[in-house]
């Protein structure tokens, strides 16, 4: 089984037992970690596990029930500082044999609601479903402890640079009512 590329995680539906579930874990080597965030732009990742299991659902679906594990290192989006992150979610699919989603041409449909409904093909594509989860469930935007954003003011030599408070519309209200109170 090569872990790199996902070979031999990708499951013939025809192949899944009908009457049980189908349990799998996927645990990738170093080098495929490695390759892994190089390809989703990581410093690094490390201790990837995806385990869970396929279990049949009515006559012809299927749904993924499963947990995604990972210690992942990406850069601070403030200092470029690496920031370590552990990732512990857990993932579902239901794999559809007859999507309803499915429109006629020119016709109008409603979209369904959940977002963890895919159609079934011929296969099920587990290392490609355990790279999707773990896509969704990096931190968007990683920030190392003590990083933040200062504030950039740019005016022309000799110009006050505007302020935040000064963009505001109702800023100087307040001075103008404590200025007239004072004068009464």
């Amino acid at each position: 089984m090569n872990a790199q590329n996902g070979e031999g995680y990708i499951w013939a539906v025809a192949d899944l037992p009908r009457r049980r579930d189908a349990r799998f874990e996927i645990t990738p080597d170093a080098q495929s970690c490695a390759a892994l965030a190089e390809a989703m732009g990581l410093e690094s990742l490390k201790k990837l596990r995806f385990a869970g299991q396929l279990r049949p659902e009515g006559k012809a679906d299927w749904r993924l029930e499963a947990q995604i594990g990972a210690t992942v290192t990406q850069p601070c989006v403030v200092t470029l500082a690496p920031v370590t992150s552990r990732i512990d979610e857990p993932v579902s699919r239901r794999f559809l044999a007859n999507p309803e989603d499915d429109p006629a041409a020119g016709s109008e449909t409603e979209m369904s609601i959940d977002e963890g409904d895919e159609a079934l093909g011929r296969e099920i594509d587990l290392w490609a479903v355990m790279i999707e989860a773990l896509s969704l469930a990096l931190p968007a935007y990683p920030r190392a402890d003590g990083a933040a954003l200062g504030s950039a003011q740019y005016a022309e030599p000799g110009v006050t640079p505007m302020s935040d408070e000064a963009a505001r519309p109702f800023s100087g209200l307040a001075d103008l009512k404590a200025k007239l109170e004072k004068k009464d």
